[in-house]
Protein backbone atom coordinates (compact mmCIF):
# COMPACT_ATOMS: atom_id res chain seq x y z
CA UNK A 1 0.00 0.00 0.00
CA UNK A 2 1.36 3.66 -1.12
CA UNK A 3 1.86 5.75 2.03
CA UNK A 4 -1.15 8.03 2.45
CA UNK A 5 -3.29 5.87 -0.15
CA UNK A 6 -6.78 7.23 -0.40
CA UNK A 7 -9.70 5.14 1.35
CA UNK A 8 -13.05 5.52 2.22
CA UNK A 9 -15.94 4.26 5.32
CA UNK A 10 -17.80 1.43 3.66
CA UNK A 11 -20.67 -0.39 4.68
CA UNK A 12 -22.49 -3.98 3.17
CA UNK A 13 -25.61 -3.71 5.70
CA UNK A 14 -25.61 -1.52 8.05
CA UNK A 15 -24.03 1.50 8.95
CA UNK A 16 -23.42 5.32 7.40
CA UNK A 17 -20.94 4.22 4.69
CA UNK A 18 -20.62 4.27 1.31
CA UNK A 19 -21.54 1.00 -1.26
CA UNK A 20 -18.27 -1.05 -2.16
CA UNK A 21 -19.33 0.43 -5.80
CA UNK A 22 -18.81 3.50 -4.77
CA UNK A 23 -15.19 3.23 -3.73
CA UNK A 24 -14.61 0.79 -7.17
CA UNK A 25 -16.20 3.84 -9.34
CA UNK A 26 -14.22 6.60 -8.17
CA UNK A 27 -11.21 4.58 -8.16
CA UNK A 28 -10.15 4.11 -4.17
CA UNK A 29 -8.22 1.38 -3.16
CA UNK A 30 -8.89 0.57 0.53
CA UNK A 31 -11.84 0.87 3.00
CA UNK A 32 -13.04 0.93 6.43
CA UNK A 33 -15.99 -1.21 7.16
CA UNK A 34 -18.78 -0.91 9.29
CA UNK A 35 -19.42 -4.56 10.29
CA UNK A 36 -22.08 -6.19 9.10
CA UNK A 37 -25.33 -7.34 10.93
CA UNK A 38 -25.01 -10.38 12.69
CA UNK A 39 -26.68 -12.67 10.39
CA UNK A 40 -24.36 -11.52 7.82
CA UNK A 41 -20.99 -12.83 9.31
CA UNK A 42 -20.54 -16.21 7.98
CA UNK A 43 -17.28 -17.63 6.86
CA UNK A 44 -18.86 -18.04 3.68
CA UNK A 45 -19.83 -14.24 3.44
CA UNK A 46 -16.60 -13.37 4.93
CA UNK A 47 -15.19 -15.41 1.67
CA UNK A 48 -17.49 -14.25 -0.98
CA UNK A 49 -16.85 -11.00 0.91
CA UNK A 50 -13.47 -11.36 0.15
CA UNK A 51 -13.73 -12.57 -3.55
CA UNK A 52 -15.24 -9.31 -4.10
CA UNK A 53 -12.47 -7.24 -2.95
CA UNK A 54 -10.09 -8.81 -4.51
CA UNK A 55 -12.38 -8.71 -7.60
CA UNK A 56 -12.46 -4.71 -7.36
CA UNK A 57 -8.77 -4.50 -6.16
CA UNK A 58 -9.73 -3.06 -2.82
CA UNK A 59 -7.76 -3.85 0.49
CA UNK A 60 -9.78 -4.18 3.77
CA UNK A 61 -7.76 -1.88 6.95
CA UNK A 62 -10.31 -1.84 9.68
CA UNK A 63 -13.65 -3.32 10.72
CA UNK A 64 -15.73 -0.92 12.70
CA UNK A 65 -18.23 -2.05 15.41
CA UNK A 66 -21.74 -0.66 15.84
CA UNK A 67 -24.83 -1.86 17.92
CA UNK A 68 -28.12 -1.64 17.88
CA UNK A 69 -29.96 0.75 19.93
CA UNK A 70 -27.18 3.26 19.04
CA UNK A 71 -28.26 7.00 18.53
CA UNK A 72 -26.38 10.19 17.12
CA UNK A 73 -29.47 12.52 17.80
CA UNK A 74 -27.82 14.06 19.93
CA UNK A 75 -24.56 14.32 22.87
CA UNK A 76 -26.70 13.05 25.84
CA UNK A 77 -28.41 10.18 23.31
CA UNK A 78 -25.18 9.18 22.61
CA UNK A 79 -23.33 9.47 26.21
CA UNK A 80 -26.62 6.74 27.19
CA UNK A 81 -26.85 4.86 23.97
CA UNK A 82 -23.56 4.62 22.15
CA UNK A 83 -20.50 1.63 22.56
CA UNK A 84 -19.46 -0.21 25.82
CA UNK A 85 -20.33 2.15 28.09
CA UNK A 86 -23.56 2.10 28.71
CA UNK A 87 -23.96 -0.30 31.75
CA UNK A 88 -27.01 -2.20 30.28
CA UNK A 89 -25.73 -3.22 27.12
CA UNK A 90 -22.13 -3.59 28.00
CA UNK A 91 -22.04 -7.67 28.43
CA UNK A 92 -23.68 -8.28 25.42
CA UNK A 93 -22.17 -5.80 23.16
CA UNK A 94 -18.79 -6.80 24.36
CA UNK A 95 -19.61 -10.55 23.00
CA UNK A 96 -20.63 -8.95 19.93
CA UNK A 97 -17.26 -6.96 19.62
CA UNK A 98 -15.81 -10.85 20.57
CA UNK A 99 -18.00 -11.82 17.14
CA UNK A 100 -16.80 -8.48 15.14
CA UNK A 101 -13.18 -9.36 15.95
CA UNK A 102 -13.38 -12.94 14.89
CA UNK A 103 -15.55 -11.97 11.54
CA UNK A 104 -12.56 -9.42 10.92
CA UNK A 105 -10.11 -12.24 11.27
CA UNK A 106 -11.96 -14.31 8.73
CA UNK A 107 -11.21 -11.26 6.67
CA UNK A 108 -7.82 -11.79 7.07
CA UNK A 109 -8.02 -8.38 8.81
CA UNK A 110 -5.89 -7.24 11.60
CA UNK A 111 -7.28 -3.79 13.00
CA UNK A 112 -11.33 -3.87 14.73
CA UNK A 113 -12.34 -0.30 15.92
CA UNK A 114 -15.22 1.18 17.62
CA UNK A 115 -16.84 4.44 18.99
CA UNK A 116 -16.15 3.07 23.07
CA UNK A 117 -18.70 5.80 24.46
CA UNK A 118 -18.15 8.65 26.77
CA UNK A 119 -16.09 7.24 29.46
CA UNK A 120 -16.85 9.00 32.74
CA UNK A 121 -14.53 12.05 33.46
CA UNK A 122 -13.47 10.97 37.58
CA UNK A 123 -11.02 8.22 37.31
CA UNK A 124 -12.02 6.97 40.86
CA UNK A 125 -15.65 6.48 39.30
CA UNK A 126 -16.38 2.74 39.76
CA UNK A 127 -17.75 2.83 36.90
CA UNK A 128 -14.11 4.59 35.28
CA UNK A 129 -12.99 0.97 36.27
CA UNK A 130 -15.58 -0.93 34.88
CA UNK A 131 -14.96 0.54 31.49
CA UNK A 132 -11.53 0.04 31.87
CA UNK A 133 -12.03 -4.12 32.50
CA UNK A 134 -14.47 -4.55 29.48
CA UNK A 135 -12.18 -2.80 27.46
CA UNK A 136 -8.76 -4.88 28.75
CA UNK A 137 -11.60 -8.06 27.62
CA UNK A 138 -11.83 -6.66 24.24
CA UNK A 139 -8.22 -6.02 23.66
CA UNK A 140 -7.21 -9.58 25.21
CA UNK A 141 -9.55 -11.64 22.62
CA UNK A 142 -8.06 -9.81 19.69
CA UNK A 143 -4.61 -10.31 20.81
CA UNK A 144 -5.70 -13.90 20.52
CA UNK A 145 -6.66 -12.71 16.78
CA UNK A 146 -3.39 -11.01 16.23
CA UNK A 147 -5.55 -7.85 16.05
CA UNK A 148 -5.13 -4.15 17.72
CA UNK A 149 -8.30 -2.43 18.85
CA UNK A 150 -8.19 1.48 17.56
CA UNK A 151 -10.91 3.96 19.49
CA UNK A 152 -12.33 6.75 17.56
CA UNK A 153 -11.63 9.94 18.81
CA UNK A 154 -14.43 12.47 19.67
CA UNK A 155 -16.12 12.08 23.17
CA UNK A 156 -13.07 12.31 24.93
CA UNK A 157 -10.20 15.59 25.32
CA UNK A 158 -7.12 13.92 24.10
CA UNK A 159 -5.82 14.54 27.86
CA UNK A 160 -8.67 12.04 28.79
CA UNK A 161 -7.71 9.65 25.87
CA UNK A 162 -4.43 9.37 26.84
CA UNK A 163 -4.72 8.84 30.66
CA UNK A 164 -7.33 6.13 29.69
CA UNK A 165 -4.84 4.09 27.15
CA UNK A 166 -2.38 4.46 29.92
CA UNK A 167 -4.68 2.96 32.50
CA UNK A 168 -5.59 -0.10 30.10
CA UNK A 169 -1.98 -1.11 30.12
CA UNK A 170 -2.74 -2.97 26.53
CA UNK A 171 0.15 -2.89 24.08
CA UNK A 172 -2.36 -3.19 21.32
CA UNK A 173 -4.93 -0.23 21.95
CA UNK A 174 -4.58 2.60 20.00
CA UNK A 175 -6.47 5.56 18.10
CA UNK A 176 -8.48 5.95 14.60
CA UNK A 177 -8.02 10.10 14.99
CA UNK A 178 -10.93 12.11 13.36
CA UNK A 179 -10.67 15.53 13.49
CA UNK A 180 -14.30 16.73 12.98
CA UNK A 181 -15.35 14.44 15.70
CA UNK A 182 -13.24 16.99 18.25
CA UNK A 183 -15.10 19.86 16.90
CA UNK A 184 -18.82 17.83 16.55
CA UNK A 185 -18.44 16.78 20.34
CA UNK A 186 -16.73 20.02 21.69
CA UNK A 187 -13.95 18.46 22.92
CA UNK A 188 -11.11 20.10 21.73
CA UNK A 189 -8.99 21.62 19.04
CA UNK A 190 -8.16 19.17 16.05
CA UNK A 191 -4.31 19.74 15.38
CA UNK A 192 -2.98 20.43 19.00
CA UNK A 193 -5.23 16.87 19.83
CA UNK A 194 -3.73 15.03 17.05
CA UNK A 195 -0.09 16.36 18.29
CA UNK A 196 -0.62 14.84 21.57
CA UNK A 197 -2.12 11.70 20.00
CA UNK A 198 0.38 11.18 17.70
CA UNK A 199 2.00 8.03 18.89
CA UNK A 200 -1.05 6.11 18.83
CA UNK A 201 -2.41 7.05 15.89
CA UNK A 202 -3.02 4.00 13.55
CA UNK A 203 -5.70 5.02 11.51
CA UNK A 204 -7.60 8.12 10.73
CA UNK A 205 -10.60 10.18 9.52
CA UNK A 206 -10.93 12.77 6.79
CA UNK A 207 -13.90 14.51 8.07
CA UNK A 208 -14.54 18.02 8.62
CA UNK A 209 -16.81 19.97 10.60
CA UNK A 210 -17.91 23.74 12.20
CA UNK A 211 -18.08 24.06 15.66
CA UNK A 212 -21.36 24.69 17.63
CA UNK A 213 -22.29 27.87 19.16
CA UNK A 214 -22.60 25.67 22.48
CA UNK A 215 -19.47 22.90 22.50
CA UNK A 216 -20.07 19.93 24.41
CA UNK A 217 -23.77 20.89 24.82
CA UNK A 218 -25.13 20.64 20.89
CA UNK A 219 -23.86 19.25 18.07
CA UNK A 220 -21.18 21.13 15.58
CA UNK A 221 -22.01 20.81 11.80
CA UNK A 222 -20.81 18.10 9.65
CA UNK A 223 -19.43 19.56 5.93
CA UNK A 224 -17.82 18.09 3.20
CA UNK A 225 -14.21 18.05 3.41
CA UNK A 226 -12.40 21.16 2.88
CA UNK A 227 -15.44 23.80 4.14
CA UNK A 228 -15.28 22.92 7.29
CA UNK A 229 -13.25 24.37 10.57
CA UNK A 230 -10.44 21.24 10.36
CA UNK A 231 -8.05 22.86 8.57
CA UNK A 232 -7.64 20.26 6.29
CA UNK A 233 -4.10 21.15 4.78
CA UNK A 234 -2.95 21.89 8.51
CA UNK A 235 -4.41 18.34 9.36
CA UNK A 236 -2.42 16.21 6.54
CA UNK A 237 0.70 18.15 7.57
CA UNK A 238 0.75 17.24 10.63
CA UNK A 239 0.01 13.50 9.83
CA UNK A 240 3.45 14.25 8.02
CA UNK A 241 5.09 15.37 11.24
CA UNK A 242 3.95 12.64 13.79
CA UNK A 243 4.97 10.05 10.67
CA UNK A 244 1.72 8.61 10.40
CA UNK A 245 2.02 6.67 6.96
CA UNK A 246 -1.17 5.13 6.76
CA UNK A 247 -4.63 5.33 4.40
CA UNK A 248 -6.47 8.62 4.39
CA UNK A 249 -10.11 7.30 4.87
CA UNK A 250 -12.66 9.73 3.65
CA UNK A 251 -15.91 9.53 6.06
CA UNK A 252 -18.59 11.54 4.99
CA UNK A 253 -22.19 9.95 6.95
CA UNK A 254 -25.48 11.78 4.45
CA UNK A 255 -26.47 7.93 3.61
CA UNK A 256 -30.18 9.83 3.03
CA UNK A 257 -28.62 11.38 0.22
CA UNK A 258 -26.36 8.90 -1.69
CA UNK A 259 -25.57 10.93 -4.97
CA UNK A 260 -24.68 14.18 -3.13
CA UNK A 261 -22.60 11.81 -0.43
CA UNK A 262 -20.98 9.68 -3.50
CA UNK A 263 -20.04 13.63 -4.95
CA UNK A 264 -18.74 14.50 -2.03
CA UNK A 265 -16.90 11.80 -1.58
CA UNK A 266 -15.30 11.89 -5.15
CA UNK A 267 -14.11 15.73 -4.49
CA UNK A 268 -12.55 14.54 -1.40
CA UNK A 269 -10.69 12.37 -2.54
CA UNK A 270 -9.36 14.47 -5.41
CA UNK A 271 -8.72 17.29 -2.90
CA UNK A 272 -6.55 14.64 -0.50
CA UNK A 273 -5.04 13.79 -3.73
CA UNK A 274 -3.94 17.36 -4.68
CA UNK A 275 -2.63 18.06 -0.89
CA UNK A 276 -0.69 14.48 -0.86
CA UNK A 277 1.17 15.66 -4.08
CA UNK A 278 1.93 19.07 -2.76
CA UNK A 279 2.98 17.73 0.97
CA UNK A 280 4.84 14.73 0.03
CA UNK A 281 4.31 12.28 3.21
CA UNK A 282 7.24 10.21 1.68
Amino acid sequence: MAVWEIGVFTSIDAGLGVKLEVAQELGIRTIQLHAPHRGSRSPDNAERFLAKLDDLNIELTAVFGGFEGESYADIPTVANTVGLVPEATRVERLQEMREIADFARLLGCGVIALHLGFVPHDRNDPSYQQIVEVTRSLCDHALQNDQSVHLETGQETADALLAFIGDTKCDNLFINFDPANMILYGTGEPIPALEQLGPYVRSVHCKDATWSDQPGNTWGQEMPLGQGQVDIEAYLRTLKAIGYTGPLTIEREIPQEPERQKAEIEYAANLLAKLRSEIKPG
